[in-house]
């Protein structure tokens, strides 16, 4: 039985929206190459490619670079927004068929013969060859001709990709920075002379400008250095990142965190698991990097906030006065004075990178130091280092989170677990100099043999 209940049914309609784009401005640079394909075997045959560069021709200055300079500070006007000197050449113009008479040599002038390369029907052949007129045809553009004369392009074709090569570009740039220092002896594998330096390069280290904004002016410089006086014995550093804030939320920032002290745990489990791992990895291809011990790591954090001022000027190797015990907050006993710290909580690993054989393969810490700025401040304030940007190697980033205390874990941490440190400042050992020496010379040579010498 039919029913008169109403039906809904909803109306799905297509709407089309039109996308007319107009066609590009510049033609696609592809190459016209008519052909059957491979039906034809022209693809296949060995003239093909000769053929081909034949028909098409270069639009670049086919040079020692292909082109255009890999090194563009020697490009006169490449950086004032002038990018004539890399752009192609424009096409020649068409010579009219009435001018073509001018262009011909002045020894076929009044000589209208002297081409023919004609030959008596009796001569022997072996000498056709040798007596004909020989004239010398080039289809290379006159602008090109003249570049490879220019003496700045006209230098020896050297292999960029050569490590001696590529050494010799490294020393020129110390040679431009340095020229006092450039060595000028007797040029060899072992005592490399830098690479030949330009008027341009000259100029352009004279004089910088911006890459992007010429307008700007150089107000001042940093040589880049070493900081070897601040390698720790470890000889690099750590970046360690926290999964959280380690200090509850506040409207400040907490001073604390600049001077809090992770300390790794001990756990014997551990280090037989990182053992394994290191025996396999020795014994294996050594084609996966090599594996880091990771840790747990004890927090801590000063007791008080007054403490950091004075803990900061205890570690300012600028401060005349921060061999002074009365910087020193707490009393420990004994007469002793030091810092207070107080464990906060206890962090895991849970990724980590680096390499700790290779101190500059993944970034370096730059710190900006001016004497003048830095230690005129403090009166009496001692120098240490002058103006420069000091880097300093990391070669390991940590990420750490709050552990979770379950079962006989918690059990074991609460039992070995340290509350509380007393800090005090001090000079390294014989043994510890002697470890930061050993690194230090690793990354300067010239440390080991000083230290020999004294």
């Amino acid at each position: 039985m039919a029913t008169n209940q109403g039906r809904k049914q909803d109306y799905i309609g297509r709407v089309r929206y039109s996308n007319a784009l107009p066609p590009p401005p510049n033609p696609p640079k592809l190459l016209d190459i008519p052909g059957t394909g491979l039906s034809g075997g022209q693809y296949t045959s060995a003239g093909y490619a000769s053929r081909l560069a034949r028909e098409q021709p270069l639009n670049i200055e086919a040079d020692q670079e292909l082109g255009m300079p890999i090194d563009l500070i020697g490009v006169p006007g490449i950086f004032d927004g002038d990018e004539r000197a890399i752009m192609a050449r424009p096409a020649p113009q068409t010579l009219h068929p009435a001018d073509k008479a001018l262009l011909r040599p002045l020894a076929s002038l009044g000589k209208p013969n002297a081409a023919s390369g004609t030959v008596s029907f009796l001569r022997r052949t072996e000498y056709t060859a040798s007596q004909n007129t020989q004239h010398f045809s080039s289809s290379t553009s006159k602008d090109l001709l003249r570049l490879r004369n220019d003496a700045k392009r006209r230098k020896p074709s050297l292999n960029k990709e050569d490590p001696i090569n590529i050494m010799r570009n490294i020393v020129k740039g110390f040679d431009i920075a340095y020229p006092r220092d450039a060595y000028r002896g007797e040029d060899s594998t072992t005592n490399l002379r830098g690479a030949q330096v330009t008027d341009a390069e000259l100029k352009a280290w004279s004089n910088p400008k911006h890459p992007t904004k010429p307008e700007l002016k150089l107000l001042d410089s940093y040589p880049v250095l070493p900081d070897l006086d601040a390698i720790p014995t470890t000889g690099f550093y750590m970046i360690m990142k926290f999964s959280g804030n380690p200090v509850d939320k506040t409207g400040t920032y907490d001073q604390r965190l600049d001077l809090a002290v992770l300390k790794p745990v001990g756990d014997e489990q551990a280090d037989h698991q990182f053992n394994d791992k290191k025996a396999a990895w020795d014994e294996s291809d050594k084609s996966k990097p090599e594996p880091i011990r990771e840790y747990d790591y004890d927090y801590f954090l000063l007791n008080e906030q007054s403490a950091v001022p004075n803990l900061k000027r205890k570690l300012n190797v600028n401060d005349p006065e921060n061999e002074d015990p009365e910087l020193y907050t707490d009393d420990v006993g004994d007469g002793q004075r030091a810092f207070k710290y107080k464990r906060k909580r206890t962090y895991e690993t849970f990724t980590q990178t680096g390499d700790s054989k290779d101190y500059y393969n993944d970034s370096v810490a730059l710190a900006l130091h001016d004497p003048e700025a830095d230690v005129a401040s403090v009166p009496g304030g001692k120098q240490r280092l002058q103006k420069g940007a000091y880097f300093y190697p990391i070669v390991q980033r940590t990420g750490i989170r709050p552990k979770r205390n379950v079962g006989k874990m918690l059990y074991q941490m609460e039992e070995a677990k340290i509350d509380e440190l007393n800090v005090t400042i001090a000079d390294m050992n014989e043994d510890s100099r002697a470890e930061q020496v050993e690194k230090r010379a690793q990354l300067d040579p010239a440390v080991r043999t000083s230290e020999v010498a004294g």
